[in-house]
């Protein structure tokens, strides 16, 4: 879920995206999703753009734009289903692939494999959510890359103003009413659609959030729900970013660990030394960039922003060795920008030293980074897409293929709609005194982020602004206490650099009837990553069984 490093570009995208607020709070009785006439429409199914197998087929959900009063419009939402395999068919499983942003559509598309287990029992769906992929997405025009020229002071701050204008003026009507209340209500009219009695659901990262906020206003209708990567209920947004920094620091810190003991490790094999080299590297590329042969180039804070999505699953951790090998040894930024910027299909899980990241991309071959994977984005070869997101976006730290022309969805809307829903959420309002108090108190803060994470520090202090300007969002989230309800699942992971572990923890505190599994390992959601958690998920999900406590799934099974 959480932020991205501060670079100018990324820094524009995290500051500029036009959130409006939360739009109404939770507004009627929490289980008066709206009229009837939402709840017993028909989703009429057919043919997908998105890539997926081809037994996927797409629909639209009409829901209304504010569900406290419906009369105000309606939101068309994306919807796909994947039938069941096999014979005993379950119900219905609803999957969220994280965010906020995520096109839950176009992944569930790419990554159903993944899933096969469930998809034997559970006909699969997902939905983009409401400003997100297919399901009128929301923008700011070209403003988010606009933001980021020149450096941050007092009359640029306040210019992101004029920014959030731009945001509402190329988003719609939708844009006032993003935010996770709303979601977690339309996903009670889409499982009602669905003739489900109960909504089993899987959700990653930011879709923990809307399963944490649909148990509590529905939880007669709640049925099994995982939470895999526990996003934060309560702290606000300078708090996430500094626990982010700290999540961040620490997967880095075991990366190097990991490194030092490998065989060709850049930094040898002392992981105290590797330790000091990685942010001397960071300030060396923001004083002086790496500059590739096609003229693509990576800052200090694109090349902390491309480590953060290395370290977003254990299995990149070659890829991003090989990437500071390239960086540091050679002053070839390749490595990163394979990492970082524009990504098409997506890698094999388990490159080998014949597949090692730069070695097909060499100067003098025809493939120059960047170019097979960003078709139209009129960027120049290598450098990333404007707006693009947070690395805590994806639970598995890329966009899904085909996120942005192939659809007709703006290339910012990702990172758009991952601020608009965070601010809508979020009730507490930084730099209420001026832009020149705001960035006062950013000053303030500077030591605690540096001490945090010298790497990833600078980046997630620049998240301070996101909602500056804006109104202040619903408070209900963070007010969230369930008081009835079945047993849910919580997955946390020990090394996870964007959800830390503590989160899991005090999310399970305020939900209450929780069990939680432990994986003591590394990455971003676990589901992937570990067949211990894995399989503990599919037995919940298919048969039930969920025992009592914590329990806890070793790292590496």
């Amino acid at each position: 879920m959480q932020h991205r490093p501060r670079t100018v570009l990324l820094l524009a995208a995290a500051l500029a995206a036009g959130a409006l607020g939360a739009g109404p709070g939770p507004g009627a009785a929490a289980d008066d999703g709206g009229p009837d006439r939402f709840r017993s429409q028909e989703i009429t199914w057919g043919a997908c753009p998105e890539q997926g197998p081809a037994e996927m087929r797409c629909g639209t959900l009409t829901v209304p734009l504010d569900h406290a009063d419906p009369a105000r419009g309606t939101v068309d939402l994306a919807v796909s289903r994947i039938p069941a395999t096999g014979k005993a068919r379950r119900g219905t499983l609803v999957f969220n692939f994280g965010g906020p942003g995520a096109p839950g559509v176009a992944l569930l598309g790419e990554h159903v494999r993944e899933f096969a287990d469930l998809g034997e029992a559970y006909d699969l769906v997902a939905f983009d959510p409401r400003g997100v992929g297919r399901s009128e997405p929301v923008s700011c025009g070209g403003a988010l890359d606009a933001a980021g020229v020149g450096d941050t002071d007092v009359a640029r701050v306040e210019s992101l103003r004029t920014v959030w204008k731009e945001c509402q003026a190329n988003s719609g009507p939708v844009l006032p009413y993003v935010g996770t209340v709303n979601v977690a209500r339309d996903l009670d009219v889409l499982r009602e659609v669905l003739g489900e009695r109960k909504l089993d659901y899987l959700g990653f990262s930011y879709g923990t959030r809307i399963g944490a906020v649909y148990a509590t206003l529905f939880p007669g209708s709640t049925g099994r729900m995982v939470l895999d990567g526990v996003d934060t209920l309560t702290e606000p947004l300078t708090e996430q970013a500094l626990a982010t920094a700290q999540g961040q620091q620490q997967a880095l810190d075991n990366f190097l660990t990991w490194c030092t003991h490998q065989n060709h490790c850049v930094y040898g094999t002392n992981a105290r030394t590797a330790k000091e080299r990685v942010p001397a590297l960071v300030r060396r590329l923001d004083a002086e960039p790496l500059v590739g042969y096609d003229g693509s180039y990576v800052t200090g804070q694109d090349a902390a922003w491309a480590i953060a999505l290395g370290l977003y699953s254990k299995e990149d951790w070659p890829r991003l060795a090989d990437a500071l090998r390239m960086a540091e040894a050679d002053r070839d930024p390749t490595g990163l920008l394979m990492l970082g910027g524009p990504i098409g299909p997506e890698p094999d899980p388990e490159p080998s030293e014949e597949t090692v990241p730069g070695e097909e991309t060499a100067p003098g071959e025809e493939t120059v980074p960047g170019e097979e994977t960003a078709p139209g984005t009129g960027q120049e070869p290598g450098r990333p897409e404007p707006g693009r997101p947070e690395p805590g976006a994806f639970p598995w730290g890329r966009a899904p293929r085909g996120s942005f022309d192939d659809y007709g969805t703006p290339p910012d809307n990702m990172a758009a709609a991952l601020i608009a829903v965070n601010c809508a959420d979020d009730p507490d309002r930084v730099g209420a005194g001026g832009a020149g108090r705001m960035l006062a108190d950013m000053r303030a803060l500077e030591a605690e982020f540096l001490k945090a994470s010298p790497v990833f520090g600078p980046g997630q202090l620049s998240t301070v602004l996101s909602c500056y300007g804006r109104p202040a969002g619903t408070d209900f989230v963070r007010e969230l206490r369930r008081t009835a309800g079945p047993p849910l699942l919580l997955v946390g992971t020990r090394g996870d650099p964007a959800t830390p572990y503590r989160w899991t923890e005090e999310t399970a505190a305020r939900l209450g009837r929780t069990v939680v599994l432990d994986h003591k390992g590394e990455g971003h959601v676990a589901y992937r990553a570990s067949p211990c958690v894995r399989e503990r998920i599919n037995a919940f999900l298919v048969d039930g069984s969920l025992p009592h406590g914590t329990r806890s799934c070793p790292a590496g099974e």
